[in-house]
């Protein structure tokens, strides 16, 4: 029998660490790697960028609960995939990164595609290896058990053309299990539990990590048992489900402004929270951490001295046998302040939903999308995934589309990164839909809708990814909001449009396009139909309705371009970097 090569070699170590599916774009020498990795069952989805392929495989980490893999050529592909390794480390999703190399013996000769990959990601990944011919096994999966234990991240292993095309021995290596789960020292967990219970004003706030730890079945049992007040971060909407009676995220605001004592599981408290600090929170509030990672405890206006460093599904666990008969006052001047915010707040959005104008606004398009799904696939049910991306698009569907269980909701997270939409959904239709998906949410494991909400300055970072779409058979429904501009477009006339495009083009310092203009209603629909998928082009509130039913029922990719006003008289801003400042605070005269 004819020795192995390191190609087969890297395939089976990835089978005997039960992955399923590899993200990438090949090229050689890595193409072996792909092939040898098919002829064992193991999936390849071949992407159009390595950029989006890097994406796809830290969506596909934080939906499993396992390391996503994508394999990509040296050079140019690293570079390109480097955008996944920082969008991982900032989410904390496991990603273990594959990529050829040039020849050993090459190395400073000017070889092709020729980088120092390992002094470059270094710095950026939890661990980066070079492994020989007979260290193949080892050097995965010790790159693939580091991504994952611990606090998630990217790990990367950098190899060789005369490593991949070499002949090697025959090896095996080991199953890697699940990470060991870390309690809290029970005086902690008392000191925490009185703390709660001697507030006036309790909250909780559930992040992303405890949908990524699947602590679901544990935070329901302590809310339903406490009924403190919840607030969900974007991708920690559905550990609880949006209905629930404690749920305060329409009086978000309210909450983080009165609250005295606030519990945070599996969120940090960064830009997204407002760093904990005033004048978004009380200046007073006690802010309880509980994280996987000692370095977040204390951090911004975490108090270290009630960081809790564990597994949410275990400190969860504790804190509810500690809280056991306790349950907060649903009568409170907390409640009641949050009771009546939420009515505000809601009775605001309802009134901009209605506004019926064409073109249409972003209310009003979003109200008819989510009345649309709901009828062919009611929330409870846990169909459809939202993947949603642009700042408008995001930051205003965030709140529209309810979801009723935990990883269904996919967004451009905590460094903000546009792009990911595609291959976030790419990635959520591979874990919930393939044979055996590793991903389960919600009642039923039955096929899961995907549906991306794109603005259409973010839909541009990866719309050729929607001809590896239809490649793979996924039916994937993407709506593109079409405004003509990055926040907001130009003009509402396309003869204006046109006029500023001419001015623009004239060299004219006034009276052009600005930095933020985009074509004037592009036809982006097109993009489906040349794939082999279907396109709509609508503007009307009843030309949306029909494409978002014929959109979800087809079973190939469809691609919904909605236009809707410019909102060319709108400041340019960003709802989530309005934080306020703080009040200065009088020195003391000596």
């Amino acid at each position: 029998m004819a020795a192995p090569t390191g190609a087969a070699l890297i395939a089976k170590t990835l089978q005997e660490l039960r992955v399923k599916v590899v993200f990438g774009l090949v090229g050689i020498p890595i193409v072996q790697i792909a092939e040898e990795a098919i002829a064992l069952g193991i999936r390849f989805i071949a992407f159009r960028n390595e950029q989006a392929a890097s994406y796809a495989a830290t969506a596909y980490g934080y939906l499993t609960g396992r390391p996503g893999v994508c394999l990509v050529v040296g050079g140019p592909g690293v570079l390109h995939a480097m955008a996944g390794i920082g969008n991982a480390s900032a989410n904390a999703f496991p990603l273990l990164l594959l990529a050829g190399s040039s020849e050993t013996h090459l190395v400073t000769k000017g070889a092709f595609q020729e980088m120092d990959a390992i002094s470059l990601l270094t710095p950026h990944v939890k661990i980066a290896i070079r492994p020989r011919l007979d260290s193949i096994p080892q050097s995965i999966t010790t790159a693939y058990r580091t991504s994952w234990y611990g606090r998630g991240g990217p790990t990367f292993v950098d190899l060789p053309a005369d490593v991949i095309q070499g002949d090697g021995e025959e090896t095996s290596t080991h199953v890697v299990p699940i990470a060991p789960k870390a309690a809290s020292d029970p005086a902690k967990i008392q000191l925490i539990s009185d703390l709660i219970k001697s507030a006036k004003a309790p909250l909780v706030i559930v992040g992303k990590g405890a949908a990524y730890a699947q602590a679901e079945a544990a935070i329901r049992k302590l809310m339903d048992q406490t009924g403190i007040p919840f607030l969900p971060t974007p991708m920690g909407k559905g550990v609880l489900p949006d209905s629930h009676p404690s749920n305060t995220a329409s009086a978000r605001s309210a909450a983080l402004k009165r609250a005295d004592v606030v519990l945070v599981l599996g969120a940090r408290l960064n830009w997204i929270l407002h760093y904990g600090e005033e004048p978004k929170w009380n200046p007073a509030a006690r802010i309880i951490q509980v994280d996987i990672s000692a370095e977040e405890l204390g951090r911004n206006n975490g108090d270290p001295s009630l960081g809790v460093i564990g597994d949410i599904n275990v400190v969860t666990a504790q804190l509810l046998s500690s809280l056991s008969g306790w349950k907060y006052n649903s009568s409170s001047p907390f409640i009641k302040t949050l009771k009546a915010s939420e009515a505000k707040n809601e009775a605001t959005a309802s009134k901009a939903a209605k506004v019926d104008k064409i073109p249409m606004t972003y209310a009003r398009t979003f109200s008819i999308i989510k009345e649309t799904l709901h009828k062919l696939s009611p929330p409870e049910d846990g169909g459809i995934v939202y993947v949603s991306e642009g700042a408008n698009t995001m930051d205003m569907s965030r709140s529209i589309f309810p979801v009723h269980h935990p990883r269904l909701r996919l967004d451009a997270g905590t460094h903000a990164t546009m792009g990911v939409g595609l291959g976030y959904a790419i990635a959520a239709h591979c874990a919930y839909n393939l044979p055996s998906p590793e991903a389960k949410s919600g009642p039923s494991t039955a096929h899961k809708k995907i549906v991306c909400l794109e603005g259409d300055s973010a839909f541009g970072f990866s719309l050729a990814e929607v001809e590896t779409m239809a490649r793979y058979g996924m039916d994937i429904l993407i709506f593109v909001i079409n405004n003509s501009g990055v926040y907001h477009g130009d003009s509402e006339d396309s003869d204006a449009w046109l006029e500023m495009q001419k001015q623009t083009i004239a060299g004219s310092g006034k009276g052009g396009l600005r930095s933020s203009s985009l074509g004037w209603e592009v036809g982006y629909e097109k993009i489906a139909e040349m794939c082999g998928g279907k396109g709509y082009l609508v503007s009307t509130p009843e030309g949306l309705a029909r494409a978002t039913e014929e959109g979800f029922k087809a079973g190939v990719p469809v691609v919904v371009n909605a236009i809707i006003e410019s909102g060319k008289a709108q400041k340019l801003e960003f709802a989530w970097q309005n934080t306020g400042k703080k009040p200065k605070r009088k020195e003391a005269k000596l």
